[in-house]
């Protein structure tokens, strides 16, 4: 091959990113991906072990007791029999040909086992699919493994096609190869090439380049000897980039397994293979499993804040599909520069979604790769005729680093080092007409869980107890102060441990009980504490004797304590560094995190930030902090971020990613417990349910998306008589009235909870804890002992027990039935309604079963 040859096979200038900026690499760090082609085999046929007419077209290759599981050599499409009840559970809709709305890739789709996403050297976006880029040219791959079935998918062809040739051709660029070409090599030119209207360029021709005539072009280009100069000359003069013509050969594959009566589905990683300078970024799975068609009834559950369900063919194709993070934002990729908008969406705290119908419900569950992944759901009549709920996963991500020099602007992709270090896994769970329902897969995850270790033990105590009241006391926040017109900033104090002690005892004489305190803004600087390497009670609320005698007058009365502090979000300070200490994003400088302006919802770029902690330093730093506390009589603590956030580290050759970091945070959180220490967490997410004794701020409702129609309270149904919880303090929220906020303590079994201070609200003006807007004890403490009253009163009867069934009698009318035969029904109207034999007031409940 000659000069000319050589140079038309690398037609396109490599676009370096930055020194290091790009540096992805296949999961096997095989550099040679695109040779894959000229060594994948498809293998031998399957062997047939059984048949079903039911599944025309499939062969039966695995079974057990309870399922069979069907492949389709032509597609990679497999179907799973229920051999309970003879449900067939298809991962493509058999009748997908004949769907009217569905055309182009998103027909292509709906016959596809997996598709992705990968990135080219500019940061543009390329999707593939099992179906049209692998099966198409039948390149799919059948291996048994134990219990299962593993599908290799080769992904791209090595044939070369019109977009390998020049984009765009100069006028002296064309005359120039005109001149240096026969007649033949001429007219392939003109034909592959338009002039434009300004006639100042000519643009590639595809449609007229294919087949013979492709050939043609490609001979008039190699014996013009166009070089790869040429077209960085022709880039640079006409304004267009393109991509380097080379294979772009993709490898990955999907395990299938029988385990019982679950279908267990892997993706594993560490076989990915894809071109270096392609990188993957997202993978779906299994986007159509189960797919209910536009002649059925049923709903996909998923899993915003405390639960939500979508109706089948509810028609709200003008709002967006349902697409959530599990485990909410990762703030090294979301909230980096400062200024971005914030979201009211309630975050994703377990790793579940499932569809339910008449007589049968499929649960899933995220079992690896839950941190990396994305819950995605849409209703029929989009973009097919279909509803369907399904995860995809982030292989790897990109940021964007602008570069200034000469005046001129221009920004380029930045890539994570690596892959994530985890296997995509997703347990799908079959569910019968008994369990058909959300309560059902509720029940089923409880139990699943119960197994696994990822529920704390229940604990052999009487069924029926106080209700906890939740109470937050703020102590000591940083304010701006002056003296002789020099600014300088102080601790101020807005509830010291003296004044704590005194609410608490105003709080008994209203005959409170059960209650647990939270106490936020004790020690290294107050709320917005340095981090907790070292613990220095601050002397503002009364310093360690201060603290002392708190923890004293609590342990007298019985009132367990939980002091608050944040491990995953620091602040600049002693012992912390924000280059040495600080996660990195993308872009390689330190996660910062600015706090909220409320009226304007932005972030307050002006203001010091905090920082997201590296993942590295969260065990070191708990460590310390265990040692540090060693010295005070402590039997809690409430932990503000690491059972409900987790972030990544993209620091250069030491990356840690999010899979990794949520590692670090269980790992963290089983220390704190072997301490003996029972943690009150903020959030509650999946991984650290274990850990939890205690939960604030849980989901008590979902994001209200609009493609929604039905909140759930499955969170709740999962969680209680395991674990304690409580939704936003009552005097922080949006609840327009405590009538509204007791019947959903009621629904939910939800305690009470309140944030106060001892301190009059104007201290937290100009401060930046202006969201403390009305927070002093003495204006709420009657009303909060009136709600707490009323709630206990009920929930007492039900205290330590698990939720059996949540139904929805009526608009606004709903019962909650637990495991001891008690029900609550709450009306959430303005008028009273007669329903199964008993009239609710308005605004009301009545309960009934058990001893009630």
């Amino acid at each position: 091959m000659g000069k000319a040859a050589t140079a038309l096979v690398a037609i396109i200038l490599i676009i370096l990113v930055l020194a290091g900026g790009s540096d992805s690499k296949s999961a096997n760090s095989n550099p040679a991906t695109s040779q894959t082609a000229s060594t994948f085999t498809k293998g031998q046929p399957l062997r047939s072990i059984f048949t079903d007419s039911r599944a025309p077209g499939m062969s039966g290759v695995v079974e057990n007791e309870r399922l069979q599981l069907f492949v389709d050599e032509g597609t990679g499409a497999i179907a799973v029999l229920d051999k309970q009840n003879g449900q067939f559970w298809h991962s493509n809709p058999p009748g997908r040909d004949n769907d009217k709305v569905a055309s182009g890739v998103n027909k292509s789709n709906l016959s596809s086992q997996l598709k992705f996403d990968y990135y080219n050297s500019f940061g543009q976006v390329t999707s593939m699919n099992t179906f049209s880029d692998s099966a198409a040219h039948k390149q799919i791959r059948f291996e048994s493994i134990p219990g299962g079935l593993r599908v290799t998918y080769q992904f791209g062809t090595a044939v070369k096609s019109a977009a390998d040739l020049p984009m765009m051709l100069s006028l002296p660029r064309m005359e120039e190869l005109l001149n240096k070409l026969d007649k033949s090599g001429q007219r392939a030119l003109i034909i592959g090439y338009k002039e434009t209207p300004d006639k100042k360029a000519f643009v590639r021709n595809d449609s007229a380049l294919s087949g013979l005539q492709l050939e043609r072009a490609f001979k008039a280009f190699e014996k013009a000897g166009y070089t790869q100069e040429d077209l960085r000359k022709d880039m640079e003069e006409l304004g267009f980039t393109q991509e380097k013509p080379e294979p772009r050969i993709f490898l990955v594959s999907i395990e299938y397994v029988l385990d019982g009566d679950h279908l267990i589905v892997n993706v594993p990683v560490s076989q990915i293979e894809y071109p270096d300078d392609y990188p993957i970024g997202t993978i779906s799975l299994l986007s159509f499993m189960g797919a209910a068609g536009p002649g059925e009834e049923g709903s996909l559950f998923v899993p915003d804040g405390s639960g939500a369900l979508i109706h089948f063919n509810n028609g709200k194709q003008q709002y967006p599909a349902y697409q959530q993070a599990v485990y909410g934002d990762d703030l090294t990729l979301k909230m980096s520069e400062g200024t971005e908008g914030t979201k009211t969406e309630q975050a994703v705290r377990l790793p579940v979604f499932g569809m339910i119908r008449d007589h049968n419900a499929l649960l899933g569950i995220i079992e690896k790769g839950a941190s990396v992944a994305t819950v995605n759901a849409d209703v029929g009549g989009r973009l097919n005729s279909y509803n369907y709920v399904y995860p995809s996963f982030s292989l790897i991500n990109k940021g964007q680093v602008t570069l200034k020099a000469n005046e001129q602007e221009r920004t380029l992709p930045r890539f994570q080092e690596q892959p994530v270090k985890t296997d995509f896994t997703v347990r799908y769970v079959f569910l019968g007409r008994d369990q058909a329902s959300y309560q059902g897969m509720a029940k089923y995850y409880q139990s699943y869980l119960e197994q696994t270790g990822g529920l704390p033990k229940r604990e052999a105590t009487a069924d029926e107890g106080e209700v906890p009241f939740y109470l937050q006391l703020v102590g000591g926040i940083k304010k701006q102060k002056q003296f002789i017109g020099i600014p300088y900033q102080t601790i101020e104090p807005l509830t010291t441990f003296k004044q704590a002690e005194e609410i608490l005892q105003q709080m008994r004489k209203r005959d409170i009980h059960n209650i647990k305190l939270k106490f936020s803004g004790w020690f290294n600087g107050g709320i917005t504490h340095k981090v907790p390497k070292r613990i220095s009670v601050d002397q503002a609320v009364g310093g360690s004797k201060g603290l002392n005698g708190l923890l004293s007058f609590v342990h007298e009365q019985g009132i367990m304590i939980y002091p608050d502090l944040a491990i995953l979000r620091a602040n600049a300070g002693e012992g912390f560094s924000k280059n040495r200490d600080a996660a990195r994003t993308l872009t390689g400088v330190p996660a910062s995190i600015y706090s909220l302006d409320l009226a304007l919802n932005r972030r307050e770029s002006s203001k010091s930030p905090s920082y997201a902690l590296s993942p590295r330093l969260v065990v070191p730093y708990v460590t310390s902090m265990l040692e540090n506390l060693k010295k005070y009589q402590l039997s809690g603590i409430s932990l503000r971020d690491l059972a409900g956030e987790i972030n990544s580290d993209y620091r250069k050759n030491k990356q840690i990613d999010r899979s990794e970091s949520e590692d670090a945070s269980v790992q963290a959180l089983k220390s704190i417990r072997k301490e003996g220490l029972q943690i009150m967490g903020d959030g509650g997410n999946g991984y650290a349910l274990s850990s939890l004794s205690d939960i604030t701020n849980a989901p008590m409702t979902h994001s209200q998306l609009k493609i929604e129609d039905e909140e759930i309270p499955f969170y709740q149904m999962v969680i209680r008589g395991y674990i304690n919880y409580t939704g936003s303090p009552y005097n922080l929220s949006t609840f327009t009235g405590e009538r509204q906020y007791i019947l959903k303590s009621l629904e939910y079994g939800s305690g009470v909870y309140f944030n106060w201070i001892h301190e009059p609200n104007y201290k937290t003006k100009e401060t930046e804890y202006n969201h403390l807007y009305a927070v002093n004890y003495e204006a709420w403490i009657d009303q909060a002992a009136r709600i707490y009253h009323e709630v206990n009163d009920v929930l007492k009867k039900v205290q330590n027990q698990r939720i059996v069934k949540h139904e929805k009698l009526g608009e606004g009318v709903y019962k909650t039935s637990y495991e001891n035969s008690v029900y609550i029904i709450v009306n959430y109207n303005n008028e009273p309604i007669s329903i199964e034999g008993q009239t609710v007031k308005a605004e009301s409940y009545v309960t009934g079963g058990g001893q009630s």
